[in-house]
């Protein structure tokens, strides 16, 4: 067994990450190790998790042995020496860095190295960038940097320049339908179907398999530009997919942040016997209820993205379809729909429609109105 057992198709990045690990385990100086690195690849290819593994494997005595008290503790966060930062909000701030700088300014507590691992460093603010750029380019003795972002072209320049680039490459659609099979016991057909409909993302192939209710709402907003004819067809369709996006985050907040909530609460004494909360607890409620709500607005925005990239899918198996090529559709199950639609648009124009879903998915990342880029997409979809 292993750390990097868990990276699909990644066996490039494998031999590397173990050609550091025997280097740092040396002593010697070798370009094989150094203390920043930055992973980057498409959603779902595990970029997190690579740096994660070669965390575990950098503190363990065996090289990532995965079984050890510290493989699973580094895997889990709650090991001393490996620091896994995630943001659920729309950005990481300078107050955040700062504070981190300050907890890696120490000593390794129990191994060789300190490791930090930032599984969202195209989310840095700029004074937090730059803030990271100096401790990146002063760094401690035995502190490794571990940086994740989806492109070079997410983190500054003056930062990737002095990191290690390694690309990770998205998951064949049979090795994610052979980790289904061999490791979830999931259905030959239902791993078939999650592989292709994730195209690649093994987190979402999970979901996808294992939960009806995110397949029947992949299928209807599959659906949506097929029911789309006219503007207010356009505007209907727009309204359907926000509300869409809106419950999937409101359910997977709402019992999460009441629980946050309700142990905070406690925290600061509500409940107790005597006069309440201590001072200062209302403010940090109302710190944590600012921070929820950034953090739904994200998962909103995020599955309004992963929505969107579904639309596409459709569009780029229509035109496989007006190329003559029908073997390799994502979405075999509407192939009567895809093939009256490949007729009806001419290609140019699933070209242009394609185009429009990727200008849409840009305008969402730079904080656009989601419901006006949404209504402004599907007028384009609903134009022949």
């Amino acid at each position: 067994m292993s750390v990097y057992d868990q990276l699909v198709g990644q066996a490039h990045l494998v031999k590397i990450l173990e050609g550091a690990v025997a280097a740092a385990r040396s002593g010697e100086e070798s370009q094989e190790m150094t203390h920043a690195w930055l992973f980057t690849g498409p959603p779902g290819s595990g970029r997190s998790s690579a740096a994660v593994a070669f965390a575990s494997a950098l503190i363990c005595s065996n090289d990532g042995c995965g079984t050890c008290v510290d493989c699973r503790a580094a895997k889990s966060g709650t090991h001393a020496d490996v620091e896994i930062i995630r943001t659920e909000g729309l950005s990481i701030k300078i107050e955040e860095i700062r504070e981190l700088l300050t907890r890696v300014a120490w000593a390794p507590a129990m191994g060789g190295w300190r490791v930090v691992v930032m599984e969202d460093a195209d989310r840095l603010t700029e004074s937090a960038a730059n803030a990271l750029l100096k401790a990146i380019e002063e760094p401690g003795n035995r502190t490794v940097w571990l940086l994740c972002a989806p492109t070079l072209h997410d983190v500054l320049p003056t930062i990737r320049s002095r990191c290690r680039h390694l690309q990770l490459v998205t998951p064949s659609a049979k090795d994610v339908t052979d980790v289904l099979v061999n490791r979830e016991g999931v259905s030959p057909a239902m791993a078939d179907f999650a592989a292709r409909a994730s195209q690649g993302h093994i987190g979402r192939a999970r979901y996808l398999a294992s939960d009806e209710t995110i397949r029947n709402r992949r299928n209807t907003i599959i659906r949506l530009p097929m029911q789309i004819n006219d503007v207010a067809s356009a505007f209907k369709a727009a309204e359907t997919l926000l509300n869409l996006a809106t419950e999937e985050a409101e359910v997977a907040a709402s019992a999460r942040d009441e629980k946050e909530s309700t142990e905070l609460a406690e925290a600061w004494g509500k409940g107790a016997t005597g006069r309440g909360m201590a001072t200062g607890g209302s403010k940090a409620i109302k710190d944590l209820e600012k921070e929820q709500k950034s953090r739904t607005t994200r998962m909103i925005r995020d599955s309004i993205d992963g929505a969107l990239v579904d639309i596409a899918t459709l569009y780029r198996d229509v035109m496989f379809i007006q190329s003559g090529t029908q073997g390799a559709l994502i979405n075999q199950e509407f192939v009567s729909d895809i093939s009256k639609m490949a007729e009806r648009i001419p290609p140019a124009k699933t070209v242009s429609k394609i185009d429009a879903i990727m200008s849409a998915r840009t305008n969402l990342s730079h904080n656009a109105a989601p419901l006006l880029t949404l209504e402004a997409l599907m007028c384009q979809l609903a134009q022949t």
